[in-house]
């Protein structure tokens, strides 16, 4: 056997397991929870095995069937591999959680099997060779997500959020589907890989931009992005599981998308653009709104939704390499919060009332900025920082933001010397962490994702403007003991809470208040 078939290993286990347990879809099923979780563990082997390929033979391309570029064909390099080992091991982690969680379920063998399913799907998307293929496994796994979001088919509230998911996603699905088209119209091909090599070294057949704009769409449905983001907010009806897998794996789906086809991406500057604006308003207004939540589940689904945010304000600033690390890091830690999230009530009571909380002014949060700022340019000229991109600078500095606002809370008078002392060092090591990762992303994938090419006047323009956004953003949260008594910031809690209404209008829109099955 060809050994660059190693990689289906992984999505074929799991689609046995998942045909076993449709067989057994009821209460404790006997060995199916066991049969998951092992199918689950032999697709992690196969995805490091498959990694470690990779690096001994280097990236390959191979159908495995179908004639004429349509059918089954795979493609392994960095990108696919490491999504490859990401995927299995959330999926093994989450399998091996269902089967306790989902212990005594009436319909716990169903619910694993279309787990194994979901996974399956998500396993033959990052490693698609070809365009058929990727688009089949784009749809299997929104399909197969559809039916684990009606577990509780009788909840009136998960029927709504999954139709709602359900229609969001077929527009997505067909503009993926066109955006196929005039892909494989304009380059003669169906291969993937191909297709990339060719827009790498330049050619832009008609309708390019198109693609790359419905390609731009699919993604951004798919990651939940302003104003369509709200069905990401409701699927909260269905078990942990589902909402670990689901934001720790299935939402990155659209950042992965535009990670694969970065070639075809930059040659249309006015999608990126498009992506970086939209992007970074998400990113803004969720990590605003979740900062409003009550509910735990309902603040890491805001926290998602901002998260996805940034990932496609990076594709737009074209660091792709650090937007395949952002999914990596995002993913390992959602996988975690959601499957922890029950414990979350009992870790608040057992900390400590903390003391008198310390009120800066605007000049000790200046100070604090001024401080962060400086720290992050001393450390990056260290790593060589007239050699980075812009958009890199940029997005590093947009990060120390947040490191600023607890240095502003160091550096305010009621604080203790020693709380400024360890805020510093936090500054001095998540200037280290970021240029460090940045470096080692490029290094790893140099050859497979493009480098981020020099900006141009709107690149320049939206760079500033992020920049602005995000400072003015984190100056504010730095001065939130002095105004958030203000009347004014009751009613923006509110709005805020609500996602400022948007998801309202779409369930208008879509007639949605009605409680009936989605088809």
């Amino acid at each position: 056997m060809d050994y660059y078939l190693t990689p289906l290993i992984a999505p074929a286990i799991l689609i046995l397991a998942s045909l076993i347990a449709s067989l057994r879809p009821g209460r404790r099923p006997p060995l199916v929870p066991k049969l998951a979780e092992g199918a689950a563990l032999v697709a992690l082997a196969a995805a490091i095995a498959s990694a470690a390929l990779l690096v001994a033979e280097g990236a390959h391309t191979g159908p495995v069937l179908g004639l004429g570029g349509i059918g089954l064909s795979i493609r392994l390099d960095v990108v696919s591999a490491t999504m490859l080992v990401l995927v299995a091991f959330v999926g093994w982690i989450v399998l091996r959680y269902s089967a306790s969680y989902l212990d005594g379920e009436a319909r716990q063998g169903a619910f694993l099997g279309w787990m194994a399913a979901t996974l399956a799907a998500v396993l033959l998307l990052v490693q698609a060779g070809n365009l058929v293929h990727f688009v089949l496994a784009w749809i299997a796994t929104s399909l197969c997500l559809h039916r684990l979001l009606l577990f509780y088919g009788n909840r009136i509230q998960a029927v709504r959020a999954a139709r709602k998911k359900f229609i969001v996603a077929r527009v997505g699905d067909a503009a993926l589907i066109g955006a196929a088209v005039l892909l494989t119209i304009g380059y003669g091909t169906l291969d993937i890989a191909t297709i990339l090599a060719a827009a790498r070294d330049g050619v832009m057949p008609a309708g390019v931009t198109w693609a790359a704009g419905l390609l731009a769409l699919a993604a951004m449905l798919k990651s939940a992005q302003f104003p369509i983001h709200g069905w990401l907010t409701e699927v909260m009806e269905t078990p942990t599981p589902v909402s670990a897998l689901l934001h720790a794996g299935v939402i990155n789906g659209g950042g992965f998308l535009l990670i694969r086809f970065a070639d075809v991406m930059l040659l249309s500057p006015g999608v990126l653009a498009v992506l970086v604006m939209v992007g970074g308003f998400t990113a803004l207004f969720a990590g605003l709104a979740m900062l409003s939540q009550s509910a735990v589940k309902n603040s890491l689904a805001w926290s998602t939704i901002a998260q996805m945010g940034f990932m496609i304000m990076q594709c737009g600033l074209a660091l792709f390499p650090l937007a395949l690390l952002h999914i990596v890091a995002h993913s390992l830690y959602k996988a975690h919060a959601f499957l922890a999230s029950g414990n979350a009530v009992d870790l608040v009571a057992s900390i400590r009332r903390p003391g008198p909380i310390a009120v800066p002014n605007g000049w000790a949060v200046l100070r604090a900025f001024a401080l962060a700022l400086a720290i992050y340019a001393v450390i990056g000229f260290g790593f060589g920082l007239e050699t980075k991109s812009p958009q890199a600078i940029a997005l590093g500095a947009i990060l120390i933001f947040g490191v600023a606002y607890l240095l502003a809370q160091g550096l305010a008078d009621a604080a203790p010397r020693v709380l400024t002392r360890r805020t510093a060092l936090y500054a001095v090591a998540a200037s280290v962490s970021y240029f460090a990762l940045q470096t080692g992303a490029e290094w790893l994938t140099a050859g497979t994702l493009p480098t981020t090419p020099a900006p141009g006047p709107l690149e320049w323009a939206l760079i500033v403007l992020a920049l602005v956004s995000f400072g003015l953003v984190a100056f504010a949260q730095a001065m939130f003991p002095l105004w958030s008594n203000h009347p004014a910031a009751a009613g923006l809690r509110v709005h805020l809470s609500n996602g400022l209404y948007a998801n309202a209008v779409f369930d208008r829109l879509v007639r949605n208040w009605s409680a009936r099955r989605p088809s």
